[in-house]
């Protein structure tokens, strides 16, 4: 399975190789933009793209970014909460 991660592109670094930069809830990471670029390579600057490993793999639109970045957060949320249940189920045991 693959997991692409909404990010938005925010300038060209290198457009020779088709790279920019890329912010991905907060942080900034160098991507290549060939799946989703045009003629002009600077139209991709402020776009939404699903980012996966180096590679902004498709365009999406800024409402879709918002909601796959909220039920990121709500996965997340959901895997620390399993993540203490077992631990504490664990010390239960350790305690029997």
């Amino acid at each position: 399975m693959c997991l692409g991660i909404p990010g938005q592109i925010v300038e060209i670094t290198d457009a020779a190789r088709m790279m920019a930069m890329a912010e991905v809830s907060g942080v900034r990471r160098e991507v290549n933009v060939a799946c989703i670029a045009g003629a002009d390579l600077n139209e991709a600057v402020g776009k939404w793209a699903l980012i996966h490993v180096g590679f902004a793999m498709s365009e999406i639109d800024e409402a879709e970014a918002a909601e796959t970045l909220e039920a990121l957060r709500h996965l997340g949320e959901a895997q620390e909460e399993l993540e203490a249940m077992a631990a504490g189920q664990a010390a239960l045991e350790d305690a029997r």
